[in-house]
């Protein structure tokens, strides 16, 4: 089971490409150890060398992963793209690891795929390729099934085969893709995933799910891949092709509050003051009056710094986090499993017993985690517990890239703000207003799914109204 009650991202995705040979070995371990908080399940990477694409996918983390290449040499050449994964469409199988690639007819790879995001008509289309002849083989997921309009469609240039897959696919995806002579990357017309571009210093370019990824492999960002946007990188230089876009901007307003790494820029800003200025929001929203401000690894910690700075309050990191207990550590019994907050965050008792506590995380999913939070601090002898949420009560699952409860599952959409209250056992309890965060974001321009029900795509799976995809 997994230890806390998070909203988890899918995946990153990471590419490169160059031309001249390059160590696009470890270039790729270090962009995809960068987006590791992306997706912990599994990995993949996908070379090209000479004209050829070689693969490699494992489970585990990327350094554990990369370890077992016993020969790094087989995996170099000019360019690649790699991908981690937490699984959402298609479940956890080997099978799903990406990047999926297609063969030709010689039985060669031609082209690789890794995608960030989830479709909502995977299975109708699945179906029509099916009818068609077109086998699915390699797995069940979403991406295969944009990987197979790609194919077909391939004979007509790259361009038109991502154009056909853009009329047809219904959702969210940030991608990379590999071909014989090509790192092509193209992105949603509602930009719900993010994806930028950035250059090193001996030219070669870099995509990645962000710009941490670019930072580690000391690469300096250029721009973000546009909403609708293909762009093809090769030895002719950089092509954009705007592919689609009649739809509204809806970036995912969650990539600010958990996903994206702080040290990462989006739309220009930087994800940690975002998160600081939501600490600040939140001491003028509730001015409490307390001892200390505690933010819970890692997330919280931002906005827990900028309630005590507007506040006073002094800020103390007194809740440790076990930085080597995975995310799938498994407790044999119940008893066991309430005890794996405990070994993952434990607070220091002498800076807690007898003083006003501000507990700062970055969300309230299930509500099961932020219980057990409390009862640590209880124990450790709190006089009071004020909880805070830097993010708006979450009242519904997404199904665009994130891995969420079913609605019955989100104590926001079940109970009341007093209720919740009274459940987690704390003196106050303050969400961040939804006015505060379109404030610190901007009105339009993002995604609120989660906090609305209103979402940029039909979360149902649509019919194609006759739509058919053979030629």
């Amino acid at each position: 089971m997994q230890i806390i009650d998070k909203m988890i991202e899918e995946c990153g995705v990471f590419g490169l490409y160059s031309k001249k040979q390059i160590d696009a070995f470890s270039l790729m371990q270090f962009g995809l150890i960068a987006l590791q908080h992306r997706g912990q399940e599994a990995c993949g990477i996908s070379f090209l060398t000479d004209s050829n694409i070689y693969s490699f996918k494992k489970e585990g983390l990327v350094i554990e992963a990369f370890a077992l290449i016993d020969n790094p040499k087989l995996y170099q050449g000019n360019a690649a793209i790699g991908h981690t994964r937490y699984s959402t469409a298609g479940g956890q199988s080997k099978r799903n690891i990406q990047p999926l690639y297609a063969k030709n007819r010689n039985n060669e790879v031609f082209i690789s795929l890794a995608h960030n995001g989830n479709l909502v008509n995977s299975n109708i289309l699945r179906q029509q390729l099916e009818s068609e002849g077109i086998e699915f083989v390699s797995s069940n997921s979403d991406t295969e099934v944009m990987l197979n309009i790609i194919q077909k469609y391939f004979h007509l240039g790259i361009e038109q085969a991502v154009k056909k897959m853009y009329s047809l696919v219904r959702g969210a995806y940030s991608c990379v893709l590999l071909t014989q002579d090509s790192l092509v990357a193209f992105r949603d017309a509602n930009g719900i995933r993010p994806l930028s571009l950035g250059i090193t210093k001996d030219n070669t370019y870099v995509v990645s799910s962000e710009t941490c990824g670019l930072d580690a492999v000391s690469a300096e960002f250029i721009r973000e891949i546009e909403p609708g946007e293909m762009i093809v990188i090769n030895n002719d230089g950089v092509k954009s092709f705007n592919i689609q876009q009649n739809k509204t901007k809806a970036l995912c307003s969650f990539e600010y509050i958990y996903f994206s790494r702080p040290d990462s820029m989006m739309e220009g800003d930087s994800v940690y003051k975002f998160r600081e200025l939501t600490g600040k929001k939140l001491w003028e929203q509730n001015k409490i009056v307390a001892d200390v401000v505690i933010g819970v690894p890692d997330s919280g910690v931002p906005a827990a710094i900028g309630y005590s700075n507007a506040s006073g309050i002094p800020f103390r990191p007194v809740l440790l986090k076990n930085k080597y207990l995975g995310r799938s550590f498994i407790a044999p019994s119940q008893e066991m499993r309430e005890r794996t907050v405990m070994l993952k965050l434990n607070p220091i008792v002498s800076e807690i017993k007898g003083k006003r506590v501000i507990i700062m995380d970055d969300s309230i999913v299930r509500g099961t985690t932020s219980k057990r939070l409390v009862n640590i601090f209880k124990n450790a002898g709190a006089k009071e517990i004020h909880f805070i949420s830097a993010s708006p009560p979450i009242i519904a699952p997404c199904f665009l890239g994130l891995d969420t409860p079913e609605k019955e599952n989100l104590i926001a959409a079940r109970l009341s703000e007093e209720e919740i209250k009274i459940y987690l056992g704390v003196d106050s309890l303050t969400y961040l207003t939804m006015d505060n965060l379109k404030s610190l974001l901007k009105v339009e321009g993002y995604c609120y799914g989660c906090f609305t029900e209103k979402y940029p795509v039909n979360r149902h799976e649509p019919e194609l109204d006759g739509i058919k995809i053979a030629l």
